[in-house]
């Protein structure tokens, strides 16, 4: 899936290099590799709202700017475990992939950055079933949430550094992502949520955890019971 954020890590100065922590996960959700757009940091004390881009996707299909607006709640830093922080960016996102045979997928996202944390929730809207995912997915192993199936595992982020006109990367922390089906059939369909800091220490699972099960029962297409 395409990655559209990217958090400045922590330590350097409003004049310093700008790093960024990219997260490039396994790919169930949106089914490619992508790389990181860098948005610019909001300073100031008030959280960042969410943007709006021009939407692609079906109409029938929940949008990127309801995930954002889904995920910017005014309780998420103290789900994330960091209640004095705020949203430092907040964007919602929508893009379709185009499969063999011309069938079309929309692959809605949001993100959230944080001083510590960056949060993506994602949608995926094709039939693979979760079940399934445990078998693509690296360091894989089965949950529930809320009664539905689910699936966590970890990914490697890459760290971007800009400085001195150019652009070099390196190994980055771990990223820990939730992908869970929208129904508790588990008939297709998936949301999926993703963390990881800026400081590439391992993200706590209780955090994602928790955002999980507050965000995902208010967003369209989820299916209770």
């Amino acid at each position: 899936m395409a990655d559209e954020v990217a958090g400045s890590k922590k330590g350097l100065g409003a004049g310093a290099q700008a790093v960024a922590a990219v997260v490039l996960v396994a790919g169930v959700t949106g089914g490619i590799w992508g790389a990181s757009r860098v948005f610019p940091q909001n300073d100031a004390d008030e959280p960042a709202v969410c943007s709006k881009e021009h939407s692609t996707r079906p109409a029938k299909h929940v949008s990127g700017t309801q995930l954002c607006q889904a995920l910017n709640r005014a309780d998420l830093p103290a789900l994330l475990g960091t209640p004095d922080e705020h949203a430092q960016t907040a964007i919602g996102n929508d893009s379709v992939i185009t499969l063999d045979g011309g069938t079309k997928i929309a692959t809605p996202e949001a993100n959230i950055t944080l001083k510590t944390y960056s949060v993506k929730l994602s949608a995926s809207n094709d039939r693979i079933s979760v079940a399934q995912s445990v078998h693509l997915l690296p360091s894989a192993e089965p949950r529930q949430i809320l009664g539905h199936p689910a699936v966590l595992y970890s990914d490697r982020t890459i760290a971007l550094t800009f400085g001195s006109g150019k652009a070099e990367s390196g190994p980055g922390g771990i990223a820990r992502g939730l992908l869970v089906a929208r129904d508790a059939k588990d008939g297709g369909g998936s949301f999926e949520v993703d963390i990881w800091r800026q400081d590439d220490v391992t993200p706590d699972d209780a955090a994602l955890f928790r955002v999980a099960e507050m965000v995902l029962p208010t967003l369209p297409g989820w299916k209770n019971g």
